[in-house]
């Protein structure tokens, strides 16, 4: 069994629950009170040292160094070795398998709702 599965296998993914329980605005609160838990006060953002310090928090008490440090690349879209508030709600979606699969259905049923066709110069569309 390779290491993702062996992780994955016992993962029960609650935000597709939690959404119908809360509504979209209730979970996006709660994603937000989670990123309060683990950010640093005084930056207002997830830093390396404040995951490591809020490890606890996620039941990782024995998380290496280098472990942390990956988790916040995970998160950080814009390179500033940080993870804001916006980040860690994308990161926090895309960790959950139901919702992602939900989201690649939805864009590809309303892209072809909502984009016009591409028309090619030359190429006749009768």
């Amino acid at each position: 069994m390779a290491l993702s599965e062996a992780v994955f296998e016992d993962f029960e993914d609650h935000f597709p629950s939690m959404i119908l329980r809360l509504g979209a605005e209730g979970f996006v609160g709660e994603l937000c009170n989670g990123f309060r838990l683990l950010m640093d006060c005084e930056k207002g953002v997830i830093t390396y040292e404040s995951l490591k310090i809020n490890s606890l928090l996620l039941g990782l008490d024995d998380m290496a160094d280098d472990e942390i440090a990956c988790m916040l690349r995970e998160g950080d879209l814009d390179s500033d070795r940080n993870i804001d508030q916006f980040e860690f709600c994308i990161l926090m979606c895309r960790m959950s398998p139901v919702l992602m699969d939900g989201s690649m259905q939805w864009m590809w049923m309303s892209s072809s709702e909502v984009c016009p066709p591409i028309i090619h110069p030359g190429v006749s569309t009768a």
